[in-house]
This record gives C-alpha cells, structure tokens and sequence, in this order.
C-alpha cells in the first residue's frame, strides 16, 4: 500500500490548543527552491594506474516512495527483507567511464533497465568493476569491462547485502560471495504471529553502562528473522558465471582475504543475541580456513559484550582490531587490552599488538605495547609501520615509528600532540599499493610524505612534507598558498617526478579534480570540469569572521550578506545563524577555526544558507565550544558557555553594522537542536528557533551523550539543567520542532521531539512540531526536505522578519 502524500503538523501558534492542521506537502518560494531542486555533478572514482574515471550519477534527492519500502529493523540494522539490503542505501542510476586523458564520456552499455546501483568495486588490475543491481526482488551481481565499456549481469537476485557489500575480489578472475540460502525459511510476521510467552531479561549485577541504541531485537521471533536475514552461503564465482560453493550456510558477517590470496578469514555472528546492544557487540567466532574451503585455524572468539566499562576508552577484553597485514602474504595482527579494556584501571601501558603468521602453528609474537589506546596502524615493510594511540581524556595522541621485525626496539615517538590542535596538525602519511593491491606506507629513499590539511591562525594552506624515517625531521616539499580559492591534496600520484592529484574550488567555482606537478611552477592540468549549478548565490559576500567571547575565546564563523548589500549604507537585516557545538579541553584548541572562505557555497538543508537569497545575513557554522580545563568537564558550565558564545556572535556581527539584534533568529540539527532549545530557554537573545531532530530530556539517555562520560546518577544536576524539557516552563519564545518519523540516532528518538512539544503546548509556548515521514536522522526524501524548507520560511517570515 503506497504512502498518502500528506503530512500530519502539529501545533499551537496561530491555532485552537486542540488544533492539528492536515496539510499537504508545500514547496518553499522561488529563490529557495531554484537553489533546492537542482541536479548533482557525478562523483569521480580513479582506477589506481589514473588512467580511467568513473563517473557515477544518482537523483539529488530520494523520494517518499524510495522510504515506504518493507523495512525490519533488528540488532541495529534496518533492512528491506524482500530485496535483502539495507533499506537506507543510495542509490546509483547511471555510470560513465572515461580516460583520465580524454574528455569524451563513454556511457556504459548493457546496464540493467532503470538500475540501482550500489557497492561499486573495481579489480586489483583495475580492468573490471563489481558492482551490485536491486530489482524488485533482490540483488544481483554485475561486472563492468572497463576497456569495452560494457556491463554483464553474473548472478540472478540471490545476493544477500543485509550486512553491507556482498562481494570481494579473490584475484582478478574470481569472486567471494555471500549468497541466499537456498533452502531459507519464510519470514516470521511478528505484528501477527502470537507470542508463545512474555519478554524476560535479567541482570547478574554487573554495571553495564549502555547508551540507548535504536532498532534493537525485542522478542524471540525477532531473533528466529535476524538469524534469517544474516544467514549466508559462501560462494567463488569466476566472471564466466561458474560457481562454486565454498562454505555453507553461516552467519557470515565479514570475510577478509590474505594478501597473497591464498587464505580467507571469515566471521560469524554466534548466539546468545542481545536485545540492549547492536550486531558489533553479538559473540562472534573468527576463522581462517585456505583458499579451497579448508579450515585452517579458529583465530578469535568473542562472547557476547553487553558488559563495557565507562569511558569512551573502554574496549572488550581478548583480542580486537584483528586484520592482515598489509605488506606481508598472510600475517594477521591484533590489539589486546592491558587494562582489562577498563580506562580506570592505571597501567603504563593500555594495549599490546601481536603478529600470527600463517598457518598459525607458531604462537603470536608481541611487537610493541602502547601507553594509550591504539587507533591506526601504517604498515610499511620488513621494518617500518606507523603506530598511532590516542587517549579522549586529555585530548593526547602520539604517533610511533616501530620496527615490526624487532620487538627490542624501543618506539621512536614521532609526535605527540593535542588530537584538537589543528594548527599543529602534521598531516597524514601517504600509503600506494603494493604487489598484493595493498595500501601500505610509502617509502622513496628512507623518506615517508606527509599530507596536511593546512590550518593556520592565518587561513588554511595544505601542504605536502617529505619525513626521513631516519632523521625523524621534515622537510616541506609543497605549500598551497591560494587566497582566493582552496586546494585540497588529495593522492600523491608519482613520488619522483611530483604528480599530485588535487581538488580546487572557490566559493562560486564547483570543486573539480585537477593534476599538479608540484615541481614544476604553475603546471596544473584539469581534469573535469563540473560548473556550478547554484548561478543565483555566486555573487553573494561571503567572508570568514574572527571574534571573541567574554572570555578571551577565539571564535570564527562563516558570515553571508545578500547579494548587491551595500557596506556603506549598512541596512539592518534580521540575522541567522546555524551551530552545533562541540566540546574542548583547553581554550587555544577551542579557539582555532578550520573554515575557508573559499570552500564552495553549497545550500542544503543543513544550513541557512539559502536564506540570504531572501533579505537575510547568515552566519553559518558559527563556533560554539564548550570548555572544561583539567578536572573540570566541559558540561559542568554548558550553560555559561553556550550563551557567552551566542552573545559574542550576535555582537560581532552587530558591530559590523549589518544587523537589527532585535531580530536574530537561531538553528540547529541534532545536538544543534539541544543547543537551540537551552539557548530559547535561558537567553533574551532570539527572537525564535529552529531545532530538528533533537534529545531534550537527558534523563533519557542516562548513561552519556555527545560527549559527556558520566551517568546521571553520578551527575544528576548537570544532566537535569541541560535538559531543556526539564525547564519547559522557562521557554518563551517561538520554536520549531522538527523530526524525521523514524529517527535511528542512539539518543534522538521522534519521542523526545515528541514529549518535548507536549511540554511546551501544555505550558502555553509558542511552539510548532513538524514529524517527517519515514525520515531518519538524516533527511533525504525531495517531498519531505521542500516541506521542511517552506516551513522554516513560513516560520522565519512570521516570527522574524515581520
């Protein structure tokens, strides 16, 4: 049964307080919509060698009809059970190929009638390309010929994508595959199958400190679907179609294969399932079986982990992380805890990295331990890799230079830096491919590069710096020194000749793809040539500003005045400004900007930005930190903070003479929207809000959110004053309320917009909900986001700007 296109809002401006207005969808005015309904450029994906692209295009928007599809949502996943995919995938609705050095687009033939394409993988030989089809039914497996331009179904719709991409290269002619069983059962219907018996769960009084994820299983038949949906036949398939069974039907939920191709690792999902956490946390067995089938070794297994330590350090105890190592034939690597994954425990050392070579008839060897938590490993040969650890706490990360072949090595720190210090960001290591088609460190002459992104007290200039794996010092080799646009580095191309692939763009020119040889001066060759289809906002002023809080904070954010606005005459125009704030430890980090006035102005819904084509001045990704230095948190003054922060960027921009303070109007999505609520609730400074997809009652989420650690019986008064429903009776002034119907953010669920409004209604605030169907956390269907859009213009015409 298809979806009535019409959309229940509710409210109480204007209205009885026993008034639900029945309003069919609404589009915005024309300046808004002219910029809102436009068609997207193709993304752009590079074979290794660069001598073909990819060219991938899809709608702008979903539709309503695209989210009222059969749908189960399970162990955190969200399914369609007829086509055994995820119900929220994006999908792709044409490809073209085309020489890196030719301009002509080749539009791929033999592609399926009205395709919906997704999971796009190219060979190791970079001569084919998987890609997946959904038809009504299920999905099925196709394989591009790059040289003929010519696609090729292989498999009819037997796939099963329920837990991601269902396919991987085994070498250039032959592919893993995880299949439907052939004899699965039918689907339990739950809404009419009756329970044989009541829901039980108990506690052993182990503390088990969970955060409230969505889409969790609830009863015995969730169980009996979610093994069914999960449940897979391996199989290899040559691209002739051949196919051969190579491991019956499992709970398959990833299968990684040894470099040199000749072993495959294979994860299962084991019972007992859970219903308090997801899929990641179910038990799971790990085992290395060879190319044939045959098993070789049970590597892992992992017990159900609904029991986790407080922190956002604290990891399961045994082994975690476990993956090949990139530049060896078959050696496995993992991390295990040293602190019994507890952050509270005190160690000198939180984890320790083993290597298993195959056929793993040796014990593993210890290669190093780490103070702090390991995030990334670089490998790079015999004996170099790259160590990274880090520690949320105190905002520490270090990066090591370890020799994997000497355990007796002691790590040489290469650096060890605040993780929020951007401006002493030193970039990240380059990786190429090896002969196994493996990302690894890239080495010339004992020499590694670096990419850094460039920010600066003075603006944002991306570097590349070559760093000697002896010396441990750095040489720069290339600064990107544009003013007036932005360069980002993407890929090193050729280290010898200093080939650099890079994207420019400025704020009216649409990001295109380009190679620098940063060798030679000025030489710059383009390589697509996308144009911008947002004509109606290129001449609007646009200019990063720097500000101070009462405080001394440094703060920044992205001001927009209407095209043709005279500085001189200076109009006073209502103001907008969009936030979302973040937590910080120390004021200097707290205080660097990472915005570019030349990044592309691209509107969408995630922003006010459109609303400068209407009289409005817009000051868009406004900072808004949240401070707590040393023992103190930073939510321990959220408040304060958050208020100091909105008044510095109403008076900065007020003190440029642009604005009526009297009419400021503020956003914000998700924690953006928290923001929105306290800054209406405990501030005269608004004249209304807009807050989407919110969490208003923290008791709610009472083992942390965002960033905050502490439960709410450790911290009842922080929780309770930042919770804007606990102080409903405060709030006065106009806001809107939006939600997505069927939002699957941990903490955000519609509930709380839901009770929030009630609060409010019931108070006698001046309030509008807005629920958007079959919408999650994000918004993507076109009806839903141009009704969202005519509702903040209705909204922000009403309560601001008249």
């Amino acid at each position: 049964m298809k979806l009535r296109i019409s959309l229940f809002t509710f409210l109480c401006i204007g209205f009885s307080s026993l008034a639900q207005e029945n309003l069919n969808y609404q589009k915005p005015s024309k300046s808004i919509l002219d910029l809102a309904d436009y068609e997207r450029a193709p993304s752009v994906s590079l074979d290794t060698k660069k001598e073909y692209m990819l060219l991938s295009y899809r709608a702008t928007y979903k539709t309503l009809d695209d989210l009222n599809q059969d749908e189960m949502r399970l162990g955190g996943l969200r399914i369609n059970p007829i086509t055994n995919i995820s119900s929220t995938v994006t999908y792709i609705n044409n490809i073209k190929l085309r020489k890196v050095a030719d301009k002509n687009e080749i539009q791929v033939i033999g592609l399926p009638v009205n395709p919906k394409i997704s999971n796009v993988l190219w060979s190791p030989n970079d001569k084919k390309i998987l890609f997946s089809n959904t038809i009504a039914t299920g999905v099925e497996m196709w394989v591009l010929d790059v040289a003929s331009a010519k696609a090729t179904k292989l498999t009819e719709a037997t796939l099963n994508a329920n837990l991601g991409t269902p396919f991987s290269w085994f070498d250039n002619e032959t592919v893993l595959v995880k299949m439907l069983p052939k004899n699965r059962a039918a689907l339990l219907d739950s809404k009419k199958d009756l329970p044989t018996g009541p829901i039980i769960s108990n506690s052993a009084g182990t503390k088990s400190q969970n955060r409230t994820y969505p889409d969790m299983l609830k009863n015995q038949n969730d169980e009996i679907n979610f093994e069914n949906i999960i449940t897979s036949e391996l199989y290899k398939i040559t691209l002739d179609g051949k196919a051969v069974l190579f491991k019956s039907a499992d709970m398959f939920a990833g299968e990684r294969i040894s470099p040199d191709g000749n072993y495959v690792m294979t994860t299962t999902i084991q019972k007992p399932f859970s219903y308090i956490v997801p899929i990641n946390r179910f038990p799971s067995k790990t085992v290395v079986y060879d190319k044939n089938g045959l098993e070789i070794k049970t590597v892992n297994e992992v017990p159900l982990n609904e029991i986790i330590p407080k922190g956002f350090m604290a990891v399961r105890k045994g082994k975690r992380e476990m993956s090949w190592r990139n530049d060896k034939p078959a050696t496995l690597y993992y991390a295990v805890a040293l602190d019994e994954g507890d952050p509270a425990n005190k160690v000198d050392f939180r984890d320790e990295i083993f290597l298993w070579n195959a056929p793993f008839t040796a014990n593993p060897i210890s290669i190093t331990k780490t103070p702090q938590r390991i995030s990334d490993i670089i490998w790079g040969n015999e004996t170099v890799a790259i160590v990274s650890d880090i520690w949320y706490d105190t905002r520490n990360t270090k990066t090591y230079l370890i020799n994997p072949s000497d355990p007796n090595q002691k790590p040489k720190v290469i650096t060890d830096r605040n993780s929020q210090d951007i401006y002493s960001d030193p970039g990240n290591f380059e990786t190429k491919k090896n002969q196994y088609n493996k990302n690894v460190l890239a080495i010339e002459n004992n020499n590694a590069y670096r990419i850094g992104d460039g920010f600066t007290k003075d603006g944002q200039f991306p570097f590349i710096d070559e760093f000697n794996l002896k010396t441990l010092q750095s040489k720069r080799l290339y600064t990107s020194l544009y003013k007036d646009k932005k360069e980002d580095l993407l890929e090193i191309e050729d280290f010898k000749t200093g080939k650099v692939l890079v994207q420019i763009q400025s704020k009216n020119e649409y990001p295109n793809y380009y190679f620098r040889n940063i060798k030679q001066k000025n030489s710059l060759t383009p390589i697509t040539a996308f144009v911008s289809p947002f004509e109606s906002i290129k001449n609007v002023s646009k200019e990063v500003i720097k500000y101070k809080r009462k405080d001394g904070v440094e703060l920044s954010g992205t001001l927009y005045l209407p095209e043709g606005y005279d500085k001189v005459k200076k109009e006073k125009l209502p103001l907008l400004i969009w936030a979302y704030p973040a937590e910080f430890k120390d004021k200097s980090s707290a205080g660097q900007s990472s915005q570019n006035p030349n990044e592309f102005t691209f509107p969408y819904y995630g922003s006010f930005v459109y609303w400068v084509t209407k009289g409005y001045v817009v000051l868009d990704d406004a900072s808004f930190p949240i401070i707590g230095e040393g023992t103190t948190e930073p939510n321990d003054n959220f408040i304060t903070q958050l208020v100091d922060d909105a008044e510095a960027a109403i008076n900065a921009v007020d003190a440029l003479g642009y604005i009526n303070t009297k009419k400021v109007a503020v956003g914000g999505h998700s924690y953006g929207a928290f923001m929105t609520a306290n800054l209406l609730t405990h501030s005269n400074l608004f004249a209304c809000g807009i807050a989407r997809s919110g969490a208003y009652n923290r008791t709610l989420t009472p083992f942390g959110f965002q960033s905050e650690q502490r439960n709410y019986w450790e911290v009842p008064a922080v929780y309770n004053t930042m919770s804007p429903f606990m102080n409903a009776d405060k709030m006065k002034t106009p806001l809107l309320l939006v939600h997505g119907e069927a939002d699957n953010n941990p903490g955000t669920f519609t509930l709380q917009t839901e009770r929030y409004f009630q609060a409010l209604k019931g108070l006698g605030a001046p309030v509008r909900m807005v629920i958007l169907p079959k919408e999650a956390h994000s918004y993507v269907a076109k009806e839903n986001i141009l009704h969202l859009l005519w509702e903040q213009d209705q909204f922000l015409e009403k309560y601001l700007k008249n």
